[in-house]
């Protein structure tokens, strides 16, 4: 039988690359004693006033069909926040809305490139982007993020990668993995950058409201030279610890919202109306839950580095915002992906090969904040002792 291209170009990009999750959930089902530091799931529930918002909406019948675009309560709302935030008025009309980040990031990516167009983006990336550009038939073009600027996306460096088939620079920011955050200084010049080739910026902002006590979030869509050039995505899975309910939406210009209204019917035609509802509260006023999330994640990061940078010759990255570090695990092992395998076997500590996110991070791993402090710390310890042993490099 005969399929279509793009079950092809998708083929090694989906859950291969969280072998090492499915591992050690594998053996903690049988019993095993497994720390894991892998994905980034909120160390916190729901705020009860939000899921209460979602029940009593049900129960008011808010069950039924919603349009492609978003309920209107929610778009609302929507703009006012990004309003407010960003320092420039935005309308209903250049929100719309969709079941979490990542197919808002679909959606967005089908409607701006196509077969022989490139997309720019940083390398280290988050897991599914490579698949998300390989979905549309544009290739890739990774961009390195480099540890002695702190992992931050250079505008040269993005300017030595352009050419006539380049359609988008792809920001993550705050990022993940890497937990860096790009500055005013970094924006406008990637900014000047698009406005030069006449490129579309989509920024991917799920992690702004986890930026660590001391670090400050700059947004593209506050430059009003780049109105016209820029779209954001976002949801409330972390911001309000609410992975499951899959709300989030992208923020543009009036015109493309327009135009990717007919794609949204397409694929969704709705969302759903209590889930609306309950976003909208979210938006509405400040999160209850990310302030705290930030600092104890700060706080878990500059745990790690003081227990683990400098021994056996691992190097701890120190993250400006998100749920993760990084581990350069060079020195011990030639394989970020062979150390993160061993030190589950052998000492039961999950954490992702630095490869799931980008060639740049082949002799690194990425180590989840959300575990309790405790557990952290005895993460650690594991962690100190097997790189301490003698290891066979791959």
């Amino acid at each position: 039988m005969k399929y279509a291209d793009v079950t092809e170009r998708l083929a090694h990009l989906g859950g291969a690359k969280w072998e090492i999750h499915a591992r050690a959930r594998a053996l903690k089902a049988e019993g095993r004693k497994v720390i894991e530091l892998t994905i980034g799931e909120p160390d916190v529930p729901t705020p009860e006033a939000l899921t209460e918002t979602a029940i009593a909406a049900m129960q008011a019948g808010r069950t039924g069909y919603s349009n492609g675009r978003g309920e209107p309560n929610l778009l609302r709302a929507l703009a006012a926040r990004y309003s407010a935030r960003r320092g420039r008025h935005i309308g209903p009309d250049q929100v719309m809305c969709f079941p979490g980040t990542q197919t808002t990031l679909y959606a967005v990516l089908t409607a701006l490139v196509q077969g022989g167009d490139e997309v720019l983006i940083g390398d280290p990336m988050y897991a599914t982007y490579e698949g998300l550009i390989a979905s549309t038939g544009a290739t890739m073009v990774a961009v390195p993020m480099r540890p002695e600027h702190g992992f931050r996306q250079q505008a040269e460096d993005i300017a030595a990668r352009i050419t006539p088939r380049s359609r988008v620079i792809f920001l993550n920011s705050p990022h993940n993995p890497t937990g860096a955050v790009l500055t005013p200084a970094d924006l406008a010049a990637i900014g000047d950058l698009a406005i030069r080739h006449d490129l579309w910026i989509l920024c991917d902002e799920v992690y702004e409201d986890l930026v660590f006590p001391g670090a400050q979030f700059t947004s593209p869509l506050g430059d009003p030279r780049l109105a016209e050039r820029v779209i954001v995505a976002s949801s409330i899975s972390k911001s309000h610890a609410a992975p499951g309910f899959r709300s989030g939406w992208c923020v543009g210009p009036a015109e493309f919202c327009t135009r990717l209204l007919p794609l949204s019917e397409t694929m969704l035609f709705g969302n759903q109306p209590f889930i609306a509802d309950m976003t909208a509260q979210a938006v509405s006023h400040p999160s209850p839950v990310a302030p705290g999330m930030a600092r104890r994640f700060q706080t878990r990061a500059q745990m790690i580095h003081a227990r683990l940078d400098g021994v056996a010759g691992l190097r701890v990255h120190r993250p400006e915002a998100g749920m993760f570090t990084l581990i350069d695990v060079s020195a011990v092992s030639g394989s970020g992906s062979a150390f993160a395998h061993a030190l589950l076997e052998e000492a039961g500590v999950a954490v992702m090969p630095g490869s799931s996110f980008g060639a740049a991070l082949g002799g690194w791993v990425r180590v989840g904040l959300t575990q309790p402090d405790a557990v952290i710390a005895e993460a650690c310890e594991r962690i100190a002792a097997f790189a301490a042993r003698p290891m066979v490099t791959a």
